[in-house]
């Protein structure tokens, strides 16, 4: 029998940082789990500290490999992973003690569930821009299965560190190589097959920010990326069977994702604007026209791409209104 949680760290070059985060997870109240350390290439200490918690405590497991990246280290803990969940984390953040025990609380008390995320604080706070302030006021909303499927085209809406997944889930869709996040694109297709995932409206995780993070060096997690993972998968999903869909929002954001979209060969018959000079002209061959014309097109898919919250919720009320059904006949993105 494996333990109950087995938890996967991938650690490159992070000696700053990795043994703060390995003592969150000894104070765990969870007391049942394993944690594999995963060193991808490091070039500083942290190999040797990972081993000297291994030493003081048989349930860390350290795997070295050269540095072959975020993927690789992710699929090889999984692989070596024995526990009936796996629990992600990273070398630089910090876990709650309770955030063991309440994500396996939520996914027994909801055996349908893939897997849970949590809520989260970015840190340090001196530091950080208005984006994210924004970004985790987002990522903090989202409390309910409904909310993850429904957030899904605007970002990865559980933070990657905060998982926690079944193991045979988690096994059957695996990490892969992509042009953008791997862990979005995880996500996208757990969604798009189904799968039910939740978070625990509790922040669980520090989620530490800082300019070496992996998602602010490496070229899979800008924002053209971003849009390319969330054009591929609308042609997967809401826009499989069509080539043709109406697009809301033609402002910086609306604009990136068409123009991902038309090379995928989709193209909006219609653009749906809010600026009164707009409507009746035409934008690259598609007609301008005001959300209450809606009502009189035919029934085709809608995309609303815009990045502001406030939009995005006017325009998913207005759509709903309108007797529409959100994942089945439009998403909001941004």
């Amino acid at each position: 029998m494996g333990p109950l949680f087995s938890i996967v760290v991938p650690v490159r070059s992070a000696e700053r940082t990795l043994a703060s985060a390995l003592c969150s997870v000894v104070r765990q109240s969870e007391r049942d789990w394993e944690c594999w350390i995963i060193d991808d290439g490091s070039q500083d200490g942290s190999l040797p500290i990972a081993r000297a918690f291994a030493a003081a405590d048989s349930r860390f497991r350290v795997l070295s490999q050269p540095a072959l990246g975020i993927v690789p280290a992710l699929n090889q803990g999984l692989a070596s992973s024995r526990g009936r969940y796996v629990v992600r984390f990273d070398a630089d953040d910090l876990m709650h003690r309770q955030r063991l025990a309440l994500q396996r609380q939520a996914l027994e008390r909801d055996d349908e569930l893939a897997g849970v995320g949590c809520h989260v604080r970015l840190f340090p706070r001196a530091a950080l821009t208005d984006g994210l302030r924004a970004y985790e006021t987002w990522l903090n909303s989202i409390e309910d299965p409904k909310q993850v499927e429904r957030e899904a085209f605007v970002e990865c809406p559980l933070a990657h560190p905060t998982w926690c997944m079944k193991r045979d889930v988690l096994r059957h869709f695996g990490y892969r190589e992509t042009p953008w996040a791997e862990d979005y694109d995880l996500i996208l297709r757990m969604l798009a097959a189904g799968e039910k995932l939740a978070v625990v409206p509790r922040r669980l995780l520090l989620w530490r920010d800082g300019p070496v993070r992996l998602s602010r060096t490496h070229d899979r997690y800008t924002v053209e990326r971003f849009t390319e993972c969330k054009a591929a998968f609308l042609c997967r999903t809401l826009l499989a069977d069509t080539g043709n869909y109406v697009l809301w929002g033609y402002g910086g954001t609306g604009k990136a994702l068409a123009r991902a979209l038309a090379l995928r060969g989709k193209h909006p018959s219609h653009i749906v604007e809010l600026h009164r000079g707009r409507i009746g002209q035409r934008i690259a061959g598609a007609p301008v026209i005001a959300p209450e014309a809606l009502r009189d097109l035919p029934a085709r898919p809608i995309v609303a791409s815009v990045a502001g919250l406030l939009a995005r919720t006017q325009i998913r009320e207005a759509l709903l209104a309108l007797g529409l059904h959100e994942s089945r006949d439009f998403v909001v993105a941004a």
